[in-house]
């Protein structure tokens, strides 16, 4: 992982892939092949400020349970962008941010972090398009990733596989997440019906794990801490876990806790 200077935020998102191979026997009349219990999956890894979407790859190399075998990952880049507490240097941000450290008052550019979220949405979409089941998706964030992945999947009109994310600072998000729905339940319908009087409604239950470093200082604990209570004021259910003695780092132990989080929550093909 990539460190950042003391007023940089050091970040970093997550998702893999792996393709199956089939191995075909050499006799005159093929063999039928065994069905592959396990579906296809998807895992979404966004970083976080200053890292790369490449950088991170390794992370899938952890992932190692045979229900990940039929699972693709992506690793996406943020674009380069300015960036107000590093003193308007240009760097890969998914949206801009004014203060370091993140409090829970910090403020937040909700503009350029929505558009980033109509981005991640794109992603969502295209691998659903492609033929995997919603609840085989998962998009996982760190830091700055992980702020956007919240958004994101609160926003989406599709109940996912789940969202974990370590280290947010999105308290002003949350407080109007109820006005955030109610504004994107219309998008949603005005999209699918196009001026239809029909209704559309959608519930927010795609299972949410939040983690988040006791010693963190880049982004701070109460920053994190903050966060769940208000999911469950606009009722939303969140699982937090803090880590004692981590700092703005991502460790083995939670990779390992991720793992098994995700692996408890795919679907087989049946």
């Amino acid at each position: 992982m990539k460190s950042l200077p003391a007023k940089s935020v050091a970040v970093f998102a997550v998702t893999f892939g792996i393709t199956i191979s089939f191995v075909l026997l050499h006799h005159q009349e093929p063999s039928p092949v065994k069905p592959d219990p396990m579906a296809r999956s998807f895992i979404l890894w966004l970083h976080g400020l200053g890292d790369s979407g490449p950088a991170n790859e390794p992370i899938k190399s952890l992932f190692t349970s045979p229900q990940f075998r039929n699972t693709k990952w992506s690793f996406p880049s943020a674009p380069s962008n300015p960036v107000t507490c590093n003193y308007g240097a240009v760097m890969p941000s998914w949206f801009d941010i004014h203060e370091i450290p993140v409090t829970a008052d910090s403020p937040k550019d909700e503009g350029s972090m929505l558009k980033a979220v109509q981005d991640v949405h794109s992603m969502i979409d295209k691998e659903i398009a492609a033929g995997t089941n919603p609840n085989n998706v998962f998009i996982c964030g760190f830091s700055q990733g992980g702020a956007l992945t919240l958004a994101s999947v609160l926003l989406y009109p599709k109940t996912l596989g789940g969202v974990v994310l370590r280290m947010t600072g999105l308290l002003k998000f949350l407080r109007n997440l109820q006005l955030y729905v109610l504004q994107a339940k219309v998008k949603y319908m005005e999209y699918l019906f196009l001026g239809s009087t029909r209704k559309v409604m959608f519930d927010i239950i795609t299972p949410i794990l939040w983690s988040h470093g006791v010693a963190d200082r880049t982004v701070l604990f109460e920053a994190g801490q903050a966060g769940p209570p208000l999911l469950e004021k606009a009722g939303v259910s969140c699982e937090f876990k803090a880590y004692p003695g981590l700092g703005h780092s991502i460790s083995n132990e939670e990779l390992r806790n991720l793992e098994s989080w995700i692996k408890s929550r795919l679907q087989s093909s049946s």
